[in-house]
């Protein structure tokens, strides 16, 4: 597998793998080999280069944000005023330390960029607005959407067996 790899590079048990390990992060490797049918040994090495050549990113566990007192998502979207690669940049590089914004994305239509906002409450949110967003130079445009309710979360891509 080569750096970047890509989904065609990807046999059936390396997809057993990362299905199961989307599953259960924790999942043991001697349990993994079981439920994927190889060796311990031959299992490790798999994994091993799932890792090695980023298919797998990093491990973590999911945690329910309203349990966390983080019960307010705000869906919130950016317009900028050009579209300037180094504003764009710039804007990127100081969203991504920004600890609310769960996902941010690079949008095509309407809006340039679209965020994932989780706060504690409304008043949380406006103080986001005000110390965060509204400061960043270059914006012509914000507009929020607050979720109602969520209806589906993955974390686990659907990851399709070969043909």
């Amino acid at each position: 597998m080569k750096d970047n790899a890509n989904m065609d590079q990807l046999d059936q048990i390396d997809r057993a793998i990362i299905r199961e390990l989307q599953g259960d992060g924790r999942l043991p490797n001697v349990d993994l080999a079981n439920r994927v049918g190889l060796s311990q040994t031959a299992c490790l090495r798999r994994l091993k280069k799932l890792e090695g050549s980023g298919v797998i990113k990093r491990y973590g566990c999911v945690i329910d944000q309203t349990q966390v007192g983080l019960p307010v998502s705000v869906f919130v979207s950016v317009t900028m005023e050009r579209q300037i690669e180094d504003e764009l940049s710039r804007l990127e590089r100081e969203i991504a330390t920004w600890p609310e914004v769960m996902e941010c994305y690079l949008m095509t239509g309407n809006s340039d960029y679209l965020l994932r906002v989780v706060t504690r409450d409304l008043a949380s949110f406006e103080q986001f607005l005000k110390t965060r967003l509204t400061r960043m130079t270059g914006i012509a445009n914000i507009r929020s959407s607050f979720a109602l309710k969520q209806i589906v979360y993955r974390t686990e891509l659907p990851i399709p067996p070969l043909a």
